[in-house]
């Protein structure tokens, strides 16, 4: 393949030989000299006040090193962990929050002690030995009722439940609904979601008191954030922590923040000075890892009766969980991005977080923009309903067609093309047939629905100036670093880190292509603190690549550039006189003067440098985009739902994306995909689930949590339009969140459109038969 066209190609990925072979490195495969097993003991009460910890029996059990609670670990750890502004910069209530529980546990599953063993299974085995006596205290289940005067307090220390309460406003929202003909309100839920990546997590840490170093290894998202936590709290030296994650089995965003056991690990090694590991089980994976959604919505539209939408007015319910999530305000983003791609003449949009005995939220795959986007996008069915009028039709009339595009609450849209993405859809999905399909089915008694989600997503996190307020400092712009080898091979080092997007193929394609090199030249590094630039700042947000893979082009330009200069200078040519096509530097009019970018990288740590040039050919870059970018798509569901027992059949699926440019159309067609059919999980199937009376988790393990698999998922027919970003030279936008973001809403629109006929209106996730079955009941009776 000629260096010329990988950006473009469809490069099959590199990573795959090594990963489905059984060749990946994970936290469990490591087998260090020494090695000791963590187990945790966790608190099995929503709530409850710890009266006192016998360790006896654990302690005597059969390879036992030690028994830790809190009173050993604040010798350890320094402050509490930590909790960023995000997008609530000013939050009320924060409860401090220790990796361990010491006097109060406040979720079902949160660290009261932890074991350490030669052996994984006689650490576990010690872990049951553990006797904690408990006193039950009231637990606050539903965020709704948390919100009331008088309710339970999640702390017994907290003034309210109220973790922030904040309004955006986008215009006159009076003025809006006094001219609106048409109202329509809504109630819509977000159910709690667990993450459920392949690989659970996993932490092993190795302390050495000799050099007073920490070497921790994880699966994470965000490894050189880890450090920056982890030294803090154990009072070591940045310089001194090293994180290492190697290949991550997934992550939907529950690896970004750090866990209790991220700071429990280290520290029991370095008490016992021994490298010690834990490893999550499925059962605590459901249960501790930081669940997605959990919120609840109340809207109302506004708009005339030709379609003109005028105003929206949302109040988003977060259900924080037991503390906040470091990054959990994220998800009230939701509020910036509800008026979709649409122009609305105002949007109110009030978010508050409430406190809750659950285990905390954070983001999940899309964290925001797929809550916005579903309560958006019904919210515009209600209206297109309400009127009579096509939702196809009452989209196209509202769409934002005149970019850059500035919604109410002053985020500027880049490039968008929406009637573009719309009607390349409806072709595919054959959308006059299906209705005609539909006016059939229905006289015979058949419930068919058809459902469209139009999305736009806010991503590629930078730019620096509105993200490092949202981070508490730290500007979320991207380093890279590439290095030639005198021998002509490339070391190219990222910030971002891969857990199943495929960043070693389409960021490798990105430099080869710049360089002008075989795409087996290049070896992408990430996921090491130790190697590569200073910082990265990691992978969440579809940043990867309009963000990361910015950061190497713009490296591998400045040494294609030094190249240029040291080729002249062994041409006895001007740089200006050189041209460069498929990795060689020529003499304009002469094609026997040249020089391949192999022989000047020899030549670079050579004797014959020009003037004031340094040897070597390498070069550090930072990319801080100037705004962010913006993909777009429409996706069309078409379903058939069974009177008798409310089971939904997907018949169709379409999906049209834009995310500009694209690298490798293969890794895009895999996120779309992946995405898609965690959006088709979400509307149909998953549900953390607790107990109202109780707190106590009922979903904690896969056979009560539904999972998907390829069988409840139908075949999807993709396509995309090309709107490239000029928010960067390669005009790329993030694709990594998107089907998730448009799938529920479409699917739920559809379901919600079968089932018109019966006066329903509305179905809440999931939407199960059951739940689907009794309203169909309640309708006709």
């Amino acid at each position: 393949m000629a260096v010329s066209q990988l950006i473009g190609a469809r490069v099959q990925r590199r990573e795959d030989p090594r990963l489905i072979t059984g060749h990946g490195r994970f936290i469990e495969d490591r087998l260090p000299v020494g090695l000791l097993h963590m187990a945790v003991v966790r608190s099995p009460h929503p709530h409850a006040r710890i009266l006192r910890i016998d360790k006896g029996a654990a302690a005597a059990a059969p390879g036992v090193l030690a028994v830790l609670t809190a009173e050993d670990f604040h010798k350890q750890l320094q402050g509490v962990m930590p909790v960023t502004p995000s997008f609530v910069p000013e939050k009320k209530f924060v409860p401090d929050r220790f990796p361990i529980a010491g006097d109060e546990s406040c979720f079902q599953g949160e660290p009261v002690a932890v074991v350490v063993a030669t052996d994984r299974y006689l650490a576990a085995d010690a872990a049951e030995l553990v006797r904690v006596e408990y006193e039950p205290l009231p637990a606050v289940v539903d965020p709704e009722e948390a919100l009331r005067e008088g309710t339970h307090l999640a702390h017994v220390d907290g003034p309210d439940n109220i973790g922030w309460d904040m309004t955006f406003e986008g215009g006159d929202i009076e003025a809006a609904f006094a001219r609106a003909e048409v109202r329509v309100t809504e109630r819509i839920l977000q159910q709690r979601l667990a993450p459920t990546p392949m690989e659970p997590r996993g932490v092993l840490a190795d302390y050495s008191p000799y050099d007073d170093r920490l070497t921790i290894w994880l699966s994470s998202q965000n490894p050189h954030f880890i450090r920056l936590f982890i030294s803090g709290a154990m009072g070591l030296p940045e310089s001194r922590v090293r994180v290492v994650s190697e290949d991550v089995g997934g992550g939907f965003g529950s690896k970004i923040s750090p866990y209790p056991e991220d700071y429990l690990v280290p520290a029991a090694s370095r008490i016992l000075g021994r490298p010690v590991r834990w490893i999550e089980t499925r059962t605590e994976s459901v249960l501790t890892t930081y669940h997605g959604r959990g919120q609840v919505f109340t809207a109302e539209a506004a708009a005339m009766r030709d379609g003109t939408l005028l105003g929206l007015r949302l109040t988003q319910v977060l259900d924080l969980g037991a503390y906040h999530g470091t990054f959990g305000a994220f998800q009230a983003c939701a509020c910036l991005m509800a008026g979709g791609v649409y122009r609305w003449q105002a949007i109110q949009a009030r978010t508050i977080g409430v406190l809750t005995n659950k285990v905390p939220t954070d983001p999940y795959r899309g964290a925001g923009r797929p809550e916005g986007t579903h309560l958006c996008e019904r919210m515009v069915d209600r209206v297109a309903q309400e009127i009579g009028m096509d939702p196809a039709d009452l989209r196209r009339k509202n769409f934002a067609r005149e970019f850059p595009f500035v919604n109410n609450f002053g985020l500027t849209y880049d490039s968008g093309n929406y009637d573009g993405s719309l009607d390349r859809a409806l072709e595919l999905v054959e959308y006059s047939s299906w209705r005609r399909r539909q006016e059939e089915a229905r006289k015979q008694g058949r419930l068919i629905g058809i459902g469209l989600s139009t999305w736009v997503e806010i991503c590629g996190f930078g730019p620096s100036q509105p993200t490092a307020a949202a981070t508490g400092g730290i500007s979320l712009v991207e380093a890279a670093q590439i290095r030639f080898l005198p021998s002509g091979s490339v070391a190219a080092y990222v910030g971002t880190h891969a857990q199943g997007q495929g960043h070693d193929t389409t960021f490798s394609q990105i430099v080869a292509d710049t360089l002008g090199m075989p795409l087996e030249m290049v070896e992408l590094r990430h996921g090491d603190t130790a190697e590569g630039p200073s910082f990265g700042y990691g992978t969440y947000g579809s940043r990867s690549l309009a963000v990361g893979g910015m950061a190497l082009h713009k490296a591998a330009v400045v040494v294609r550039d030094k190249a240029r200069n040291l080729a002249a200078h062994l041409l006895e040519a001007s740089p200006d006189d050189l041209v460069f096509e498929q990795g060689t530097f020529a003499v304009k009019g002469d094609p026997t003067a040249h020089k391949t970018i192999q022989e000047v990288a020899l030549a670079a740590y050579g004797p014959n440098l020009p003037t004031g040039m340094e040897h070597g050919l390498e070069a550090v870059s930072y990319f801080d985009p100037p705004n962010f970018v913006w993909p777009f798509g429409a996706h069309i569901c078409v379903v058939e739902v069974d009177r008798d027992t409310g089971a939904v059949a997907l018949q169709r699926y379409v999906a049209v994306d834009d995310c500009g440019n694209v690298i490798n159309p293969m890794i895009v067609e895999g996120q779309l995909h992946g995405g898609i059919a965690q959006g088709i999980a979400q509307a149909l199937f998953e549900e953390i689930a607790y107990d109202q009376e109780s707190g106590l988790m009922q979903t904690g393990t896969l056979l009560d949590y539904l999972v998907p698999t390829i069988n409840e998922i139908p075949d999807l027919t993709l396509d995309r339009t090309v709107t490239p970003s000029p928010t960067n030279e390669l005009g790329v936008k993030g694709i990594g969140e998107a089907g998730t973001i448009a799938s529920s809403a479409a699917v739920i629109n559809a379901i919600c459109d079968a089932l018109s006929p019966l006066g329903i209106h509305h179905v809440d996730m999931p939407a199960s038969p059951g739940r689907i079955w009794k309203l169909i009941q309640e309708a006709q009776s």
